[in-house]
């Protein structure tokens, strides 16, 4: 699902997965967003928001964070504040990327994964990582702010194979592509 809405002000950007199988290594799936300034919005991202951090500003926070995905409904819940970034910056680009640090997981590799964005009740987005089953990472959104100062809204889920690191460098560069 995708819309064309534009001022668009505050969104949370919600995962969750099925825990691993007794005895296997943890399933533990990160959202990550990308600020880019509004002067050089396909550059190096002005700053990252993940696991145990949020922006300078406050405008971008991780609410929950799961190592495992245990537990019910959503596992990590991150908001941005659309309406409080400041206008220096101009896009911002939403990830989502599996640890792998015992060994490669794929999306595929792990049961009942979900994404969504929703602005209050609307859903902007929503995903199963299907479409990216071989994939260890995913861009699954970008908000970008136009000439009046309003912000919109772009559906992408484009798979990235790699570490979270890389993707994490790349992942601007690979919403720009399309």
């Amino acid at each position: 699902m995708s819309t064309p809405n534009k001022d668009i002000e505050k969104v949370e950007v919600r995962v969750k997965w099925d825990p691993s199988p007794h005895g296997a290594a943890a399933n533990d799936l990160d959202i990550i967003a990308a600020t880019y300034p509004a002067d050089e919005p396909y550059g190096d991202p002005a700053y990252l928001v993940h696991f145990d951090s949020r922006s300078p500003d406050g405008t971008i926070a991780l609410n929950r964070d799961s190592r495992t995905g245990q537990g019910f409904g959503f596992d990590e819940v991150m908001t941005i504040e659309l309406y409080r970034l400041a206008e220096r910056y101009g896009r911002v680009v939403v990830g989502v990327a599996i640890q792998q640090r015992d060994g490669r997981k794929a999306f595929g590799d792990i049961g009942s994964t979900a994404m969504e964005i929703a602005e209050g009740y609307t859903k902007l987005a929503e995903n199963d990582f299907s479409g990216v089953a071989g994939a260890t990472a995913a861009v699954v959104g970008e908000f970008t702010r136009d000439g009046s100062g309003l912000w919109g809204f772009r559906s992408v889920v484009r798979g990235f194979d790699g570490e979270p690191d890389a993707f994490a460098a790349e992942m601007g560069h690979l919403a720009a592509a399309g």
